[in-house]
């Protein structure tokens, strides 16, 4: 079940729709590293290139040096900031999906400007607190994978679900399906969590683990479509 909901995300990748919301978030991601640049550019000529203007040399090197830390935290926040980005995306995937694949169920709502924020902002705070826990477990090989894999995994699985759930059910209900098959959910998340290990791929992440979840979300629904009694998942892959 969840392995053909994953093969049916990543077949939706190749599609128009998708990769249009990809294009758009790496372009608006690309935009703001641009931004920030120029930004930091301009701070310095206006309050620390005059301080500095007899050792031109010094305004150099740290020019230099700015440039280099900014291209250096792009490699590694531009998985992040592109999902905060793709986030604000997330409902036109979702849509896609449901009137690509099941346009007889009707289309979920759309969460708010606000609260579709809110959850961009959070799915970014996990990534980079997830990564973070496993970057300071570095030297530990293997258990810093283990961990990287878990905690992703968990935290991917449960945001992204009550993402799609929650465009047909109270955020009570969602919550009741999500626990009563957690481990679907979990596996759909490890899924997520390999995607997002590879560089490059994991541009496409949350664009992918909202297809995917939208499939499992769907096939869970047919399953058990009433709410209040979730029962959990028999055949998890």
């Amino acid at each position: 079940m969840v392995i053909e909901s994953a093969r049916k995300a990543a077949a939706g990748l190749l599609k128009p729709k998708f990769r249009s919301v990809l294009l758009k978030s790496v372009g608006l991601t690309i935009l703001l590293f641009i931004g920030a640049w120029i930004g930091m550019e301009m701070l310095f000529s206006a309050f620390l290139a005059p301080i500095l203007g007899p050792w031109p040399w010094v305004s150099t090197a740290i020019l230099w040096l700015m440039s280099a830390g900014l291209i250096v935290g792009a490699g590694f926040l531009l998985a992040p900031v592109t999902a905060l980005v793709a986030g604000l995306f997330l409902d036109d995937v979702a849509e896609h999906v449901e009137r690509a694949h099941y346009a007889a169920d009707g289309q979920g709502t759309a969460m708010a400007l606000g609260p579709s924020i809110w959850f961009a902002l959070r799915f970014t705070f996990v990534v980079i607190a997830a990564n973070l826990v496993a970057l300071m477990l570095v030297l530990l090989p293997g258990i810093n994978v283990a961990i990287f894999f878990l905690v992703n995994g968990y935290l991917l699985g449960r945001e992204y679900f009550m993402f799609a759930a929650m465009r047909f059910r109270s955020e009570e209900d969602a919550n009741a399906l999500r626990k009563a098959n957690s481990s679907a959910i979990f596996f759909a998340g490890l899924i997520i969590s390999g995607v997002m290990a590879v560089p490059l791929l994991n541009l496409a992440t949350p664009v992918f683990a909202a297809g995917l979840m939208v499939h499992l979300h769907k096939a869970l629904d047919r399953r058990y479509p009433d709410p209040a009694r979730p029962t959990p998942l028999e055949n998890v892959v």
